[in-house]
């Protein structure tokens, strides 16, 4: 009986306080169902089977961990706006009679019934819609289609445990809360104010030192590995320096506003200027919030739709012809031996047989190696190398040494040089300032000049390090003197790169790839001669899946992530409004005894939400404008080369969202006029 009664007591409670409990349970679903969606696309053998369904898999197995550490602090943090607003109600239960114990069987029956409504209704609606996102996902990939419905026990059961253990941990620290405070201060912590913060003034400029660290480094990194590197260094200091200034910069601007008695001694202004100074550190922190969730939505969409959208352009920078062919050799002689005209011989051959002809051809010699930049010098020696750190990483280079006659020939330039010259093309926007640069200790080359560009292979795009590419007059010495002073650990790699597009679609050029790739088998088998030759074959229309696979499975789980970020966004100034609504109520009501009318409290509310109501807004667009050229970077390593598409997605990204955003508060804060006017608006 007496657990029959605290049952009805904490569905009653639930009951009562709908307007706070509703939105929350309904976020509780969505996360469920998401969470289990994503586990459940993971591990889908129709997906695993299909071209690039295996990498899709694996972004969105990392996607699920995503989820399982936002789910943690979304919930903990909408939790607690529901417990501050029921403290009052907790504290009177107390002063009846009912000791915290009895409290923690309210609170516990009250998790139980959440947790057994959100777990249910999340997990059907999960089943139910995990088909349409699988055949979604499906569409991106561009694979066949199956209707067959199937549940994953394995995402069934690792979603109910995740969520019971989040369901567990936030019963334990309500009832913390509530066991640390006494009756009379639950009593009074819906109306307890804040004490501002000491030193304001020193905690925004240390908010904006931090903040403007971040900004200079992502503006002024040169190459993708050095932002790589320090991305997560700089999303730290972004978050930290958020958080400063905004509830440093709250109480700042408040005190600006109360300082100017002509701003400040006004009805619209005074009720709203009054009330942000009465929770000044927990509006900031509120702002702060929905400005890095703003931030994560627009860099996570804009940057996967630019990878989605651009996937053809990162595929031809990938493979740069339909047919792309590595040959590698073990010395440079081979190089220049009878292999390479029976290639092109039966490339030709092959293409012929489909109808095809080839075009726009890649043809040369390359000796590529690894070496650590120091000033004007590359540094290759083994036991510097095997001592890898941070420092040493950021200044790893690929150098890449070319004929010049094969530079010329597919360039169509005209270029002579002096034995010991050599023209330089560096990659990923890293720069060269130096006039010369010494290949180990006992090459040494003039950089005669430095080119805008060269017909890359395809190498560099799968690089996370820039490249170093010399075309040298004397390609055969210059081999040799860096081969002699390299060990067997860093040994060079000799290559010859030969390329050609086709004109016939993807099909063809499979069969083709196919074909080619049996008959060059055939040709090392009957080769006789001592030198090594063997090649590799690589085309776009074989990799396409992949590829597709890749960014699909990246641009599906930016989009379901966003879509689950923005819903937090939404939920958390969903329940500002509703707690300041309550917390203002009181003032608003005086303010009404005096004459204050209900035209008077609409503008007022006006008043606050354009003076709040933009700058996580405009903070987000700011973040996202100094991440800028960080992203940009980062894009590089993925192949994406075009800055114009990339601006033009994160604008219409950023357009878009600034409208979703501005109708979610206009809705939001019909609610806040509602509470603290007294009536139901008009």
């Amino acid at each position: 009986m007496r657990l029959g009664f605290y049952r009805r007591l904490a569905w009653t409670g639930i009951r009562q306080n709908k307007k706070m409990y509703l939105p929350y349970i309904l976020a509780c679903i969505g996360v469920v169902m998401v969470c289990y969606i994503v586990s459940f696309l993971s591990q889908a053998p129709v997906l695993h089977e299909m071209p690039g369904g295996s990498n899709a898999q694996g972004f969105l197995g990392m996607g699920f961990g995503v989820m399982c550490v936002f789910s943690t602090i979304f919930l903990f943090y909408t939790n607690s706006f529901l417990i501050r607003r029921r403290k009052k109600e907790f504290g009177l239960y107390n002063i009846l009679g009912m000791g915290k114990r009895h409290l923690a069987l309210v609170l516990l029956w009250e998790t139980v019934i959440i947790a057994a409504i959100t777990l249910v209704v999340g997990l059907f609606c999960g089943v139910l819609f995990s088909k349409v996102a699988e055949l979604a996902l499906t569409r991106i990939l561009d694979g066949g289609v199956t209707y067959t419905m199937t549940v994953e026990l394995n995402s069934v059961v690792s979603t109910v445990v995740l969520f019971l253990v989040i369901f567990g941990l936030m019963f334990l620290n309500t009832l913390r809360q509530i066991h640390l405070t006494s009756p009379i201060a639950l009593l009074r912590s819906e109306n307890a104010g804040e004490k501002p913060p000491k030193a304001n003034w020193l905690i925004a400029l240390l908010g904006l030192v931090v903040l403007g660290g971040a900004y200079y480094w992502a503006i002024t990194v040169k190459d993708p590995i050095t932002a790589m590197i320090g991305f997560f260094i700089a999303v730290a200091m972004v978050v930290v320096g958020t958080y400063l200034l905004f509830v440093a910069g709250s109480v700042t601007l408040c005190r600006l506003l109360q300082k100017n008695k002509r701003y400040y001694y006004k009805t619209n202004h005074f009720v709203s200027v009054s009330s942000m100074v009465y929770r000044m550190k927990r509006n900031g922190a509120g702002l702060a919030s929905i400005c890095i969730l703003c931030t994560m939505v627009l860099v996570m969409i804009s940057s996967t739709s630019c990878l989605y959208i651009g996937i053809e352009d990162s595929l031809r920078t990938r493979y740069p012809r339909h047919i792309n062919l590595d040959a590698v050799v073990d010395c440079v002689n081979t190089l220049d031996g009878s292999h390479q005209e029976q290639v092109r011989v039966l490339a030709e051959e092959t293409a012929e047989q489909y109808g095809a002809t080839p075009s726009n051809i890649l043809d040369y010699r390359v000796c590529g190696f690894v070496g650590v930049r120091q000033e004007d010098r590359m540094v290759m020696d083994d036991v510097f190398l095997s001592s890898y750190n941070m420092e040493t990483m950021a200044n790893t280079w690929q150098v890449f040494v070319v004929p010049l006659e094969d530079y010329n020939s597919l360039m169509g330039k005209r270029e002579t040089l002096m034995p010991g010259q050599a023209l330089m093309y560096t990659t990923k926007g890293s720069d060269y300032p130096y006039a010369s640069v010494e290949l180990g200790e006992g090459v040494t080359l003039s950089v005669a000049k430095q080119v805008d560009s060269f017909a890359d292979n395809g190498v560099d795009a799968m690089q996370i390090i820039p490249s170093m590419y010399l075309f040298v007059p004397n390609f055969q010495e210059t081999v040799e003197g860096v081969q002699a002073q390299l060990g067997e650990q860093s040994a060079s790699s000799l290559h010859w790169y030969y390329g050609f597009d086709l004109n016939c679609d993807d099909d063809t050029q499979i069969q083709i790839g196919q074909q080619l790739s049996t008959a060059l088998r055939d040709m090392e088998s009957a080769d006789e001669t001592d030198g090594y030759f063997h090649v590799l074959m690589e085309g776009a229309a074989q990799e396409r899946g992949s590829t597709y696979g890749l960014y699909g499975g990246m641009f599906f789980l930016g989009i379901l992530l966003g879509v689950v970020f923005i819903l937090a966004a939404v939920l958390i100034i969903y329940y500002k409004q509703i707690c300041e609504g309550y917390e203002d109520q009181s003032r608003f009501d005086i303010m009404q005894k005096v004459g204050m009318t209900k035209g008077e409290i609409r503008r007022s509310i006006n008043s606050q939400v354009l003076t709040v109501f933009f700058l996580p807004l405009l903070m987000a667009g700011a973040h996202l404008a100094f991440a800028f050229p960080l992203i940009r970077k980062l894009l590089l390593l993925f192949g994406l080369t075009n800055v114009g598409l990339f601006a033009g997605v994160t604008v219409v990204c950023f357009v878009a969202f600034a409208l979703f955003y501005v109708m979610i508060y206009r809705l939001t804060s019909r609610s806040y006029f509602r509470i603290v006017s007294g009536m139901r608006e008009e």
